[in-house]
């Protein structure tokens, strides 16, 4: 039999399922297994990063990372090692083939259907490569493990009322593990120094605005807020880039839009040469934003 014998990718903040394996088992055990699953996605930005459910014959293993969770039931015989390395080599792959917005956009279950395919080859590779083959990777898990030890529930707390936890769960408040960000590049850097720049323009004109109009009128309020509003949008392109955010993309455009529109209503405070070294910077900035991704795992678990 089997040691893997299904698994999903839902959605943490409401357990929208977002992908899963094909189900080949109907025994009575197992149907109430997937139940229990379903219910225990419903909660999941409860919990940590890691944790499992434990029944009589299955257990149920989940890993969060973001916004997104992969989940398996596995046999009892599955060592929790294997299990949530087959978890975090989903995960990867899932994270690898749909950037966040697609994934926060999502409104219908299984709206990503045909990851199916993934998740069945890397099921058969964890049921079928013998675990010699993963030592090292299995090894690093375990290493986590022993470290930060997963949530450990019972397949009856997953169906407590109102989330609701009884006393026999015991929660570990530990973090969910970080992935980093590649290295920064010479383009980046430059970017972050040229936004800098942009931005501490921004704020002492619009300062010095500000001052100059308090004191003689208020019809500059317009040219303060578009200067203002700029320096803050510079200033969070940079923390966009040294720091991942979800919804990245989303979050990019609207800065972009935030900075060209300032500039354009300062045409006449500005010439044309100022308003369009601001807009290339903000431009350049967005390029590097969009560009820096995640660092590849270092560990291929096995696949």
């Amino acid at each position: 039999m089997s040691l893997i014998l299904f698994a999903c990718v839902v959605r943490v903040r409401d357990g929208l399922p977002l992908s899963a394996s094909t189900d080949f088992y109907h025994t009575p055990d197992f149907l109430e297994c997937r139940r229990r699953l379903k219910t225990l996605a419903l909660r999941l930005a409860q919990y940590p990063g890691r944790g499992s459910a434990e029944g009589r014959d299955f257990n149920i293993h989940f890993s969060s990372l973001r916004d997104v969770a992969c989940m398996a039931i596995c046999s009892r015989q599955c060592p929790a090692a294997m299990a949530f390395c087959f978890l975090e080599t989903v995960w990867w792959e899932f994270t690898a083939s749909y950037d966040t917005t697609c994934i926060g956009l999502a409104s219908r279950p299984y709206a990503f259907l045909e990851f199916d395919s993934i998740i069945q080859k890397v099921k058969w590779h964890f049921n079928h490569v013998s675990s010699i083959q993963m030592e090292s990777s299995l090894e690093k898990i375990q290493e986590e493990l022993d470290f930060h030890p997963p949530v450990v529930l019972t397949l009856e707390d997953t169906d407590v009322a109102n989330g609701i936890m009884n006393g026999h769960t015991q929660i570990h408040l530990e973090p969910a593990p970080n992935f980093r960000m590649e290295p920064v590049t010479a383009l980046g850097v430059l970017s972050l120094i040229l936004n800098i720049m942009c931005a501490a323009l921004n704020l002492i004109r619009g300062i010095h605005l500000a001052e100059h109009s308090l004191q003689v009128a208020h019809e500059e309020i317009g040219n303060i807020l578009a200067f203002l509003i700029p320096f803050i949008a510079c200033i969070f392109q940079c923390y966009l880039y040294l720091f991942y955010s979800r919804a990245r993309t989303l979050k990019v455009l609207l800065l972009l839009l935030f900075i060209c529109l300032g500039n354009v209503y300062l045409h006449g405070l500005r010439n044309v040469w100022q308003i369009l070294f601001h807009v290339g910077v903000a431009f350049l900035s967005s390029y590097q934003i969009l560009t820096r991704q995640l660092q590849e795992k270092q560990s291929d678990c096995g696949v």
